[in-house]
C-alpha cells in the first residue's frame, strides 16, 4: 500500500482504488470538506502525475472523461483549492510523492487500464439530499427534484415567480461556472423543451454566482443531478451529437411562396445560427436555398 499524508490532505493507494481524503488545515476549502473521502476505481484513472516546485509540489490525478460526474457537470473548471484530485506535497516528502506515482502507474500498467473515455459514471456523485445557498439563491436536490429559492439578492423579474421545482425527469443538462474576472458564475439547469440564452441573473433555472465563498459548493448540486442524468455517451448514442434538428424544406409554389415568406425564413434561419443550432457551413448552404428562391 502506498499513502501521502500532507496538511491539504492524504492519499492511499491499495492496488484497487485511491482514496482521497481531506485535509483539516483552515486553507482546505469548503468544496473539499463538503465532499469528504473520495474512492477512486483504478479503472477510472487514465493517469498521474508530480510536478515539483521550488517551495512545494503537486500530486494530479487524471480521470477517464465521463467517469466522474463532479468533472462533467463543471466542465473541468474546478480551481486548485477545490479540485479534489490535486494534492500540494511539500518540498521533503517529494521522495514519497514519486514512490506513490510509480505504484499507481505500475498498476495501470499491470492491469492494462485504457485511457480513454468510459460510457459510464465510475463514481456515484455527492449523496442527497442536499442544500447548497450561494449566490441569488438556494438550489436543492432530494434525487426526484430541484428545488430552486430565491433571496432578498435576486432580480425582481425572476424572483417574482416564487420558488421553483424542477423534476428530474425534465432536466436535460446541467453545468456550472465560477466567477472570473467581471463575469458571474452559475449553476443552470437545461429544462427539456424549454432551452434558453437568458442570462443567469434572469434565467428562473438558474443561480447566479458572484465568486464569494460559498459559490463552488454549488458544484455538489450540479455533480449530484449529472450523477442521475443518462450517461452523455449513452445518450449521445441513441441522439448523435452533431444530428441537428431537420429544416424545414424550402416553400413549395404556392399562393404562400412569396416574397415575405422568405424573408421570414431568412430571418429564422439567421436565430439558428445566431443560437449555434446552425453551423457556418449549414447556415450557408440553406441561405443560399432560399435566396435561389427570391
Amino acid at each position: 500500500m502506498a499513502e501521502i499524508i500532507q496538511k491539504d490532505g492524504t492519499w492511499a493507494f491499495d492496488g484497487d482504488a485511491l482514496r482521497l481524503t481531506p485535509g483539516r488545515d483552515k486553507n482546505v476549502s469548503l468544496l473539499r470538506k463538503e465532499l469528504g473521502e473520495l474512492v477512486v476505481p483504478l479503472g477510472a484513472l487514465a493517469g498521474i502525475s508530480f510536478e515539483q516546485g521550488k517551495k512545494a509540489g503537486r500530486l494530479r490525478l487524471r480521470l477517464r472523461d465521463g467517469a466522474d460526474p463532479l468533472l462533467l457537470a463543471t466542465g473541468g473548471r474546478l480551481t486548485e483549492p477545490h479540485d479534489p484530485y490535486q494534492l500540494i506535497v511539500e518540498s521533503d516528502r517529494y521522495g514519497v510523492a514519486e514512490y506513490f506515482v510509480d505504484e499507481v502507474r505500475s498498476a495501470l500498467l499491470l492491469d492494462q487500464v485504457p485511457a480513454g473515455p468510459v460510457d459510464a459514471y465510475l463514481l456515484p456523485g455527492p449523496s442527497v439530499p442536499l442544500s447548497v445557498s450561494a449566490g441569488d439563491g438556494t438550489a436543492g436536490f432530494d434525487g426526484e427534484r430541484i428545488r430552486l429559492e430565491w433571496n432578498w439578492k435576486t432580480e425582481d423579474a425572476k424572483a417574482a415567480a416564487g420558488a421553483r421545482t424542477l423534476a428530474l425527469a425534465d432536466i436535460t443538462g446541467v453545468e456550472w461556472h465560477p466567477a472570473a474576472g467581471l463575469e458571474n458564475g452559475h449553476l443552470r439547469f437545461t429544462v427539456r423543451h424549454a432551452p434558453t440564452k437568458t442570462p443567469p441573473k434572469y434565467d428562473p433555472n438558474a443561480v447566479e454566482l458572484w465568486g464569494f465563498k460559498k459559490d463552488p459548493l454549488m458544484a455538489l448540486v450540479a455533480a449530484a443531478v449529472q450523477a442521475r442524468l443518462p450517461h452523455p455517451a449513452r445518450a449521445a448514442a441513441i441522439h448523435p451529437v452533431d444530428a441537428r434538428p431537420e429544416l424545414p424544406s424550402p416553400p413549395v409554389a404556392s399562393a404562400e411562396d412569396d416574397h415575405d415568406a422568405l424573408l421570414r425564413r431568412l430571418r429564422e434561419l439567421g436565430e439558428l445560427h445566431r443560437t449555434g443550432v446552425l453551423t457556418d457551413e449549414e447556415f450557408a448552404l440553406a441561405k443560399q436555398a432560399v435566396l435561389k428562391r427570391m
